[in-house]
């Protein structure tokens, strides 16, 4: 069962195939981090809120 790394959610195999490299099975930013984005090799806070 896939998960996310930067809060260990779980994520769908299809979310991995669609969001990760072909390498990796672990997205680091998931739909459940509001506010975060990947940024490079990091993540990060968001710069301009996602919640309405």
């Amino acid at each position: 069962m896939p998960t996310c790394q930067n809060c260990g959610s779980f994520v769908t195999t299809d979310y991995v195939r669609v969001f990760t490299p072909n390498e990796v099975d672990r997205p680091r930013v998931c739909p459940a981090c509001e506010d975060m984005v990947r940024d490079g090799a990091d993540v990060r806070e968001a710069r301009a809120t996602r919640s309405s």
